[in-house]
């Protein structure tokens, strides 16, 4: 039996704090034919209230360190402020949102990471989605807005990367739904030239990622962006595209392969 497409659509950046720029890329999802599911980040909005409440941010490799005040800013910012701004607009266009931490209906469990040669503190990873829980709401024409938050289980919110949700999701809706995975960002794609919004790189691979990012060219977010698109394509779903938000439905940006 044939399945059924389902797109999965993760948006961060700039895309989610500027309101032109969250309108625009709403009103393309709104307008996908078919089942859908939207994973959002939110970093930089909780870099600025953090440093508002004066909590310093600090990054390792384009991954977030969470100490105990951090992981208090992060759950506000992504599991309210970010999550219910984007549940409430997609609302209003007519497509039934339901915005979904890792906590709610206990669909992603996490165990904090351990520490190695970074503490990134309270951070999880990934130990197991819930398929069956989220395949049943997208068949009953719900459409889920997942956070970047998972929990562990004993009662505690991990910090987890809006990227690995976006893999994880789209992994475990791979086994019910022939999934698109879409990475949405600033970019028209993963650019051979940061300063030339023109030199997407059009297909990339194992060995052309491990060399753009040994010369330089891909670093910072975009090496975790890759590493996840690498491992959901690796676990069964159909296609990972980055591109730009305005150009969701199109054929451009960079393919995985």
């Amino acid at each position: 039996m044939q399945k059924q497409k389902l797109n999965i659509i993760k948006v961060g950046g700039q895309v989610v704090e500027e309101p032109d720029t969250l309108a625009a890329l709403l009103a393309g999802f709104a307008c996908l034919d078919g089942l859908k599911a939207l994973v959002h980040g939110g970093g930089r909005a909780a870099t600025r209230i953090a440093s508002q409440l004066g909590i310093e941010s600090r990054m390792v490799a384009g991954r977030r360190v969470t100490d105990e005040a951090m992981l208090n800013v992060v759950t506000m910012v992504y599991g309210g402020l970010v999550n219910k701004t984007v549940v409430a607009r997609l609302q209003s266009m007519g497509v039934n949102a339901l915005g979904l931490t890792g906590a709610d209906l206990n669909y992603m469990l996490s165990d904090k990471r351990p520490v190695k040669d970074v503490d990134y503190g309270f951070v999880g990873d990934v130990r197991r989605v819930d398929s069956e829980i989220l395949a049943d709401l997208v068949r009953r024409g719900v459409v889920p807005v997942l956070a970047p938050l998972t929990h562990d289980g004993r009662g505690n919110m991990l910090n987890t990367n809006a990227d690995t949700i976006a893999s994880e999701a789209a992994t475990a809706f791979a086994r019910h739904f022939d999934v698109t995975l879409t990475f949405c960002f600033e970019k028209k794609g993963v650019l051979s030239n940061p300063d030339d919004e023109e030199s997407v790189i059009p297909q990339i691979d194992r060995e052309l990622f491990a060399r753009y990012v040994a010369d330089g060219t891909i670093q910072g977010g975009m090496i975790p962006k890759l590493e996840n698109a690498f491992a959901a394509i690796d676990s069964g779903v159909s296609r990972v595209v980055i591109t730009r938000a305005d150009m969701l439905g199109t054929d451009s940006g960079t393919v995985i392969v």
